[in-house]
């Protein structure tokens, strides 16, 4: 579990790097098609990477919701992972692919299933 939520944070690490750098260009006056676009991709680059430190935070609380989330972010690595790779860049393709591909295979290991058996609840009525 500590492996899933450490690959989940660091995701979420790099897409905050990443949108700050996002966010330099766009002061510094880089030329973009679209200013308010590239304020959206902003907006989603921070959204999604506030969503990967809950996953993994939770994951590693032991709650079983963030399973689901985990696979997804795993997939979307995956996604943009072997495009990078075969795109000229293997080291930046690796490194989303190899994480990525650990973080699935434990996702469906019994003990991390066991583990994450936890649920919210709600409190006792009266």
């Amino acid at each position: 579990m500590a492996v899933i939520s450490a690959v989940a944070a660091l995701e979420a690490v790099a897409l905050l790097v990443a949108a700050g750098w996002y966010a330099l260009q766009l002061l510094t006056g880089a030329p973009v098609l679209s200013f308010w676009g590239a304020v959206f991709t902003l907006g989603l680059l921070l959204a999604f990477s506030a969503w990967l430190f809950a996953v993994g935070h939770f994951l590693f609380r032991g709650y079983r919701w963030p399973r689901a989330g985990a696979l997804v972010a795993q997939l979307f690595a995956l996604t943009i992972g072997f495009p990078t790779l075969t795109g000229g860049y293997p080291l930046a393709g690796l490194a989303m692919l190899v994480p990525a591909a650990v973080a699935i295979v434990l996702l469906f290991d019994k003990r991390v299933i066991a583990y994450a058996s936890r649920v919210g609840g709600s409190p006792p009525a009266l």
